[in-house]
């Protein structure tokens, strides 16, 4: 069975999790502006320090967003660096897509539900995207974006699950997106855990990084961000 090592830090939880040979291990703490000091803490409770290679994982994967600037770029460093150490791939997931799996591991939707995951992205705006499920693993069906509240408009019109903090907008969300949403859960944070299955769907379809690839994912268009390796370079 492949091995993985997954991490995301894109919202106020910092999390790691692990399956190797089918045992999996996870760690998850919530705690805002606390995960540079955390995450390898987290690491090392999980793993010896060493060659990842040799302990059984066969590929990294990680949160690339979107989500807190600062939470991406700590888990797309801290992934880079691992990768390069132990010579691993890695494969980027949507922390979207993983919000969608950890609300359908915890019992708060339902298979068949459609869930519209939204982050709180400040400034008055929320990064969301609308996601089905097919053999409970998350689905796009449409999105993602980032925008005002009063913008959203998923496609369709039938009943939706809304997921992550993004739910504090409900307010502010258009007429006809308030009465399609049936329940708001805005405590929904995203885990490692759920990262592993998504990751596994993708190493398996060929969808990898190099380490010297690895990078965050950022919705607003009008932002441009540099990749890690040319961070600091006048």
């Amino acid at each position: 069975m492949t091995g993985v090592l997954a991490i995301e830090t894109a919202t106020d939880a910092c999390s790691v999790a692990i399956v190797i040979d089918g045992v999996y291990e996870t760690r998850h703490r919530v705690a805002p502006r606390q995960h540079s000091s955390l995450l390898f803490a987290l690491l090392g409770e999980l793993l010896p320090v060493g060659n990842l290679a040799k302990q059984g994982v066969d590929v990294i994967a990680y949160g690339h967003g979107p989500g807190s600037f600062t939470g991406l770029r700590l888990a797309a460093s801290a992934v880079q660096g691992l990768a390069y150490s132990s010579n691993l791939p890695v494969v980027g997931v949507s922390t979207l897509s993983v919000l969608a799996q950890t609300a359908l591991r915890s019992g708060v939707v339902d298979a068949d539900n459609l869930v519209l995951c939204t982050l709180d992205a400040r400034i008055n705006e929320v990064y969301s995207a609308l996601y089905g499920f097919v053999d409970s693993i998350a689905v796009l069906r449409d999105g993602p974006w980032a925008c005002s509240p009063s913008e959203l408009a998923p496609a369709g019109s039938g009943p939706l699950c809304a997921v992550g903090s993004g739910c504090v907008f409900y307010p502010q969300f258009s007429s006809s997106l308030r009465g399609r949403i049936q329940a708001c859960h805005t405590d929904v944070l995203p885990d490692a855990l759920d990262l592993i299955p998504l990751a596994l769907q993708q190493y398996r379809l060929g969808d990898v990084q190099a380490a010297r690839n690895v990078q965050p994912v950022y919705l607003r268009d009008e932002i441009s961000w540099k990749k890690l390796a040319e961070q600091g370079k006048r």
